[in-house]
């Protein structure tokens, strides 16, 4: 959540996450139109979605929860890529990276390592985090796993990108370069074999923003990022010996902006194909799909219709992601894991 006040000067800030991530009359308006509205309107503070979002989240959930990490048993690598909304222009793109491991044969420790960008209308900000996890059991089949996230995002804003009225204003003279802002988070992940809840606060610091206009010396603005709570949850049921069922809850709360639910139910099928939709809360119908391709290879594609006002101005939004593992050697056994 980024909350921005404003005092003489355009709220810069604000086209970092927040162009198009409001309902109504805010998603209608490509980037260049809403950035003039928001300089003569004279807004004084404006909340907005922050995180990057994604429809497999139940395959990224690393990025979400710090606790994950190595809870998988083995080398884990995933790519992803997500198109939003698309033929919207200053839509958001999002690319992620991340891997995650066990370091060590009981599976008590794990690490991570988490990379996203993030690009919408003029904006770009990338994010670099590592995730520590240490598990306990808390029963035979059970383990409850306490996780850290550390790192930092760097943000640059390209006010070039923007249809400028007035050339020369001094307000648009200088862009936001490499700015960059650390972070911490935290993660509860409890989980057996069938089933697991998690808890998390990826982003602990509220980090404030300040910036100054060429021809003030004042602060011009102030732009808060603000504590995102996770809530996630699935269970796996067995309807048949080539069949498995699991349904999947992300709940998001953030101070200030609607509760975001995210409602899933995906199908395995013969531990080779993946089908599957969503909803997530008025705002999209998501349909998913996967195929192991190998042992070590897996991949996934989902898209989005929009169920908002919305949807007459895009075509849906896009997202695939490609999935490797390396197996634990000692055991020289794999069982595949739902989530």
């Amino acid at each position: 959540m980024k909350t921005i006040y404003n005092n003489t000067s355009v709220n810069k800030i604000v086209l970092n996450r927040l162009l198009l991530k409001e309902s109504g009359v805010v998603q209608r308006l490509n980037v260049t139109i809403l950035f003039l509205l928001l300089l003569l309107s004279g807004i004084n503070e404006i909340s907005a979605q922050q995180d990057a979002q994604y429809t497999q989240y139940m395959y990224n959930t690393i990025s979400v929860n710090p606790a994950y990490a190595g809870s998988r048993g083995v080398f884990s690598a995933l790519g992803l890529h997500r198109s939003q909304w698309v033929g919207l222009d200053g839509a958001p793109t999002t690319q992620t990276i991340s891997l995650n491991t066990p370091l060590d044969d009981e599976g008590k420790l794990g690490l991570g390592v988490s990379f996203v960008n993030d690009e919408i209308g003029p904006s770009e900000e990338q994010y670099l985090f590592v995730d520590f996890s240490y598990s306990i059991d808390t029963s035979e089949d059970a383990k409850l796993s306490f996780g850290l996230k550390a790192g930092g995002n760097i943000l640059n804003v390209d006010f070039t990108k923007l249809g400028i009225f007035e050339p020369g204003d001094p307000r648009f003279e200088q862009n936001i370069d490499q700015r960059f802002s650390p972070n911490i988070g935290v993660g509860l992940y409890w989980h057996s074999d069938e089933w697991y809840v998690g808890l998390s606060v990826p982003n602990l610091l509220e980090t404030e923003h300040y910036d100054k206009s060429s021809s003030d010396t004042s602060e011009t603005f102030l732009a808060r990022e603000r504590v995102n709570y996770y809530l996630i949850g699935g269970y796996v049921f067995d309807l048949s010996s080539s069949l498995k069922l699991k349904p999947a809850v992300l709940t998001k709360y953030v101070e200030g902006a609607p509760l975001q639910v995210d409602l899933s139910a995906n199908l395995l099928i013969n531990e080779k194909f993946t089908l599957g939709a969503a909803y997530r809360w008025s705002a999209a119908l998501s349909a998913m799909a996967g195929f192991q391709i190998t042992d070590n290879l897996a991949i996934g594609y989902a898209y989005d219709f929009e169920t908002t006002k919305l949807r007459r101005f895009n075509s849906g939004s896009h997202e695939i992601f490609l999935r490797f593992e390396l197996f634990n050697n000692v055991s020289g056994v794999y069982s595949p894991r739902f989530f």
